[in-house]
């Protein structure tokens, strides 16, 4: 099954690093709400930002939304570099 990995992060964090082929859609950008709506509902998304608060929000937000195959990663990309 395809996986789309979500980047919720700011530009600025973004140069940190990020997890290759992820899609970024900014958690904090007036228009996440409508960016989100744009994605497929069908797909799993694996959702992730520094340190997982903001990805916990975004995936509330999503299933609200009604997407059903959400993976919040827990620790964010921080937890992800460490490992």
């Amino acid at each position: 099954e395809e996986v789309i990995i979500l980047d919720v992060r700011t530009p600025e964090e973004l140069g940190l690093g990020k997890i290759a082929g992820s899609k970024n859609v900014n958690f904090n950008a007036s228009n996440f709400e409508e960016q989100i709506d744009l994605l497929n509902r069908d797909m799993t998304y694996l959702v992730y930002c520094q340190a997982g608060g903001r990805s916990a929000k975004a995936c509330d937000l999503m299933e609200r939304k009604g997407f059903k195959k959400l993976v919040n990663l827990k620790g964010g990309y921080t937890a992800y570099k460490d490992q």
